[in-house]
């Protein structure tokens, strides 16, 4: 579970191999949330060529 950021006390982490689907866990004391990423798409960046 890779550490995504770390600030003002609170820890987001992706979990991307756990289960379907990829989810983040962010994390502050004994808190936590979870959301589920539904849509993933690539806004910008690198486009392989074929």
């Amino acid at each position: 579970m890779p550490e995504i950021s770390r600030f003002l006390g609170i820890i987001i982490r992706m979990y991307i191999r756990e289960h379907a689907p990829p989810h983040f866990h962010a994390e502050y004391g004994e808190y936590e949330i979870r959301w589920i990423l539904k849509q993933v798409w690539l806004m910008a960046g690198f486009q392989e060529e074929h």
